[in-house]
């Protein structure tokens, strides 16, 4: 599993203006079954991804693709973790310890 961290390196009314596109791409993880949740960061200089993927280097790949990251207006944070105890609705992403 791994957390994403992104934060903001243009102003907001640059981000603002890729914002449907990054939203596109969102809707494209979460329906490919990548992303569990995500959401802004208080106060608004970035946002978090909880994301799921075969490793780390498939998840860079995401990330690549985020039209964020594509006009140069974010960088990403990759963090990876193993979930060893999850929520009951997070239990297929449960993970024995390496």
């Amino acid at each position: 599993m791994f957390v994403l961290e992104l934060s903001y390196t243009a102003p907001l009314d640059a981000v603002d203006a890729l914002l449907p596109a990054h939203v596109t791409w969102l809707d494209e993880q979460y329906a490919q079954g990548r992303f569990l949740a995500s959401g802004r960061k208080e106060p608004r200089d970035g946002g978090m991804i909880l994301a799921v993927a075969e490793d780390r280097d498939a998840i860079e790949r995401v990330v690549a693709q985020d039209p964020f990251v594509t006009a140069g207006v974010c960088a990403y944070r990759v963090t990876e973790f193993v979930a060893t105890r999850t929520a009951p609705a997070l239990e297929r992403y449960r993970e024995a310890p390496r």
